[in-house]
């Protein structure tokens, strides 16, 4: 093993990946380091787009957005609790990470709704099909055309420091090590995403016990660990965002996210009367709230034919279908009457471009519903985790006396102070490209620096 290296990065979801490359194309020589036996961290699960304003997707289908109403958006959405630098910075950029992209064969030429936006600015695949995957393989192509090294089932157990506190290299461990081994770096950086998966944490900063969560078991704040031991300020680890549609299998417990998109094409909730009982594009917090215990995603044809994550959620059995209004009630036990009652009410409301109960927003091209009819059993799970390490907009981690930690720098889930305490959907993916970049950036500036 080489043992010295420019740049380590700790972390091979999006904001791993995506510094890592920025940090290569910047001339520097990184490494990626990954506790889990498979690349992609949480980014793989992600599953509705990327949001970004200003780009020309939007142009090109006629979408008149700006960078100012993302801003505004966002910082409602996190009840304006964002770090107003940290947005700002972000919104400037989301149009040139959807461009950096897009040179790196990584195409998001569709749109689709999130809950809280007042703009279709949530990028994806043309095909729909969930953006995770999509988006790590095509940064792992890039990662393999350029021979940049990944650790798997390597864990990082410390930030290893000069006389001076900079940090300059890690120490890591391994089932085949017989020992500690430390890899010397000009710099870090920390893209371990959040601790969703660990419940003594969830537990210590919420009253959000005995909640399923959507994350892989690798989400366990790795990354906050190693950045306190080193000084880093621990922020805002008390928001936890709880996503309002979730499925869990009933025979293997695991959690499976169902993506925002497909309410954003048109899908509805019901309560186990049958009836709606929520906007169901308000922002998550507030949908949450609302679900008692389990509730059902309704939609049709034309809804899935927009959502191509469907067809996983069908493969895996999540997925109810009904020719009929009554054959879709009886398969999920819905009251017949009550559930034509409110698909009637909704397709007036589609054509009045009104939803007088809830005051849904109504887009224009939304259609009436049309057989086959489908349902998905949903209920809230942790999701996300909005607190992290203190940063900069240089993605520089900042001690608890706001100075910088010198060669330490964070991108993505590990981090605070974009998302407020409450995040929208779609802005997790752009944070990690937008910072991830930044990231990468950064630390090859800090490097030229130190060898000058």
């Amino acid at each position: 093993m080489n043992e010295n290296y420019d740049v380590i990065i700790i972390g091979s979801g999006s904001a791993g990946l995506v510094s890592a490359i920025q940090a290569y194309e910047l001339g520097l020589k990184p490494i990626i380091i990954e506790k889990m036996p498979s690349i992609g961290g949480n980014t793989k699960r992600a599953s509705s787009g990327m949001n970004a304003a200003e780009t020309t997707v939007q142009q090109k289908k006629g979408i008149q957005d700006t960078t100012t109403s993302f801003y505004d958006d966002t910082y409602r959405i996190g009840h304006q609790k964002n770090d107003p630098a940290i947005l700002k910075y972000f919104v400037a950029h989301s149009n040139q990470a959807i461009e950096w992209l897009a040179q790196h064969y990584i195409l998001l030429e569709d749109l689709t709704l999130t809950a809280g936006m007042t703009k279709k600015r949530t990028h994806r695949p043309a095909s729909t099909a969930p953006i995770g995957q999509y988006l790590i393989n095509g940064l792992l192509s890039q990662i393999k055309t350029y021979h940049i090294p990944i650790l798997l089932s390597t864990k990082v157990t410390a930030l290893k420091q000069n006389s001076q506190g900079w940090i300059n290299g890690v120490a890591i461990s391994t089932k085949e090590l017989s020992k500690e081994t430390v890899l010397d770096g000009r710099a870090v950086i920390l893209a371990t995403g959040g601790f969703a998966a660990n419940q003594k944490l969830i537990q210590q900063y919420s009253q959000l016990i005995g909640y399923p969560t959507t994350n892989q078991v690798g989400a366990t704040g790795d990354g906050l660990f190693l950045a306190e031991n080193v000084g880093a300020q621990l922020c805002n680890l008390e928001n936890i965002q709880i996503h309002p549609t979730a499925h869990v299998n009933q025979v293997t417990g695991r959690t499976y996210l169902i993506g925002e998109a497909l309410r954003g094409e048109g899908a509805i909730l019901v309560n186990h009367q049958g009836e709606r009982f929520v906007n169901e594009l308000a922002d998550r917090q507030i949908v949450s709230a609302t679900i008692e215990h389990d509730s059902f995603l309704i939609f049709d044809q034309r809804i899935r034919e927009r959502s191509q994550a469907v067809d996983f959620y069908d493969k895996m059995g999540f997925v109810q279908q009904g020719e009929t209004i009554s054959e879709l009630a009886t398969r999920t036990h819905l009251d017949t009457k009550r559930l034509r009652d409110t698909l009637e009410n909704w397709e007036k409301s589609v054509r009045a471009h009104n939803d007088p109960d809830f005051k849904r927003p109504i887009l224009s091209q939304q259609l009436p519903f049309k057989s086959p009819f489908y349902a998905i059993r949903i209920q809230p799970a942790v999701h996300y985790t909005m607190g992290g390490v203190r940063i900069n907009t240089k993605t520089e981690v900042m001690n608890a006396q706001q100075e910088v930690i010198h060669g330490l720098f964070a991108a993505g889930e590990v981090t605070s102070g974009l998302h407020g305490d409450n995040r929208v959907g779609g802005n997790s993916i752009a944070e990690t490209i937008v910072f991830g970049q930044q990231a990468g950036r950064q630390a090859a500036q800090y490097i030229q620096r130190l060898v000058n």
